[in-house]
């Protein structure tokens, strides 16, 4: 008897337990809960977190994320208004503000990821046809980023979800556009250097035709100086041995012939022959002789 007591009370306390956990649920912080009794709603949405009660078997409990939902979008290639081709990249943000609409209208976070891809990609084309390539990839991106993102809340409006942020990661030229553009300023650059070394080189002959100038001019001067003082040298040298033959002719005699000696004896291929009493070597035989001497041309 106490036996099947026991079974019993398990029994009992096993069914009331099933019933409890049937009749609670639990909203999780980063949650939010619908309350649903045979396919319509019960109640309002559940925000705040904490363990709620329904009825068991008849009410069903589905829960939404109330976080900050991230979506990445593929890339898709896009025409500006200056007919550039550009391949963008871009994600968005969102929450979901009214879990009933969204629930009724896309049902889950996939099909609400499906139903807003379709919406930023055409909001993208949209926004950016409009737009220059310039004003795309530099001077007004942030605005057309705040100009698709409304226009994609103004489209979402129906699906219980505002979207936070509309981001383009990447604005690019397509590959081959790329490198066409890279070709066409490498070429560019190759022109203008090939410029800046034509000028540089003319440049360089004009400096070295003036400096040769300067030189042929300089050294034209200073052989004409050097000619002038040359002359004015030879001409006082002339006076003075003209003084000094005037003074005293047998040292001016002696001293020519010394150097007439000293120019005819020198190491060279040229061979004299001279008899020992000629008049030139009148000096090695007698050299106190008073006699002219007679002058040889150097």
């Amino acid at each position: 008897m106490n036996s099947t007591i026991r079974f019993v009370g398990g029994i009992a306390l096993l069914v009331v337990l099933v019933v409890f956990m049937s009749a609670t649920f639990v909203v999780q912080q980063t949650e939010q809960a619908l309350v649903f009794r045979f396919g319509s709603v019960a109640r309002p949405p559940i925000e705040n977190p904490g363990i709620y009660f329904k009825v068991p078997f008849i009410e069903n409990v589905v829960t939404i994320d109330k976080r900050i939902l991230d979506l990445e979008l593929p890339q898709q290639e896009v025409i500006a208004a200056d007919q550039k081709r550009l391949v963008v990249d871009a994600f968005t943000r969102y929450r979901i503000t009214d879990p009933l609409r969204f629930y009724q209208s896309v049902n889950s976070v996939a099909g609400a990821n499906l139903r807003l891809t379709s919406i930023v990609n055409s909001a993208v084309r949209t926004i950016l046809a409009d737009a220059s390539l310039s004003a795309v990839v530099r001077t007004d991106r942030s605005g057309l980023m705040q100009r698709i993102r409304d226009d994609v809340n103004r489209q979402a409006q129906g699906l219980g979800i505002k979207v936070v942020d509309v981001r383009l990661r990447r604005a690019d030229l397509p590959e081959q556009n790329s490198q066409a553009v890279f070709q066409r300023m490498q070429t560019e650059r190759q022109r203008e250097a090939a410029d800046i070394r034509a000028q540089g080189s003319q440049f360089s002959q004009t400096i070295k035709a003036k400096a040769d100038r300067d030189v042929v001019v300089l050294r034209a001067e200073a052989t004409r100086t050097s000619e002038q003082v040359r002359g004015e040298g030879d001409a006082q040298k002339n006076s003075i041995l003209a003084d000094s033959y005037g003074r005293d002719p047998d040292f001016f005699g002696f001293y020519r012939s010394m150097q007439a000696y000293e120019s005819s004896f020198k190491s060279s291929d040229t061979r004299m022959l001279l008899s020992p009493d000629s008049e030139f070597l009148r000096y090695f035989r007698d050299p106190f002789a008073t006699k002219q001497t007679i002058e040889v041309v150097e």
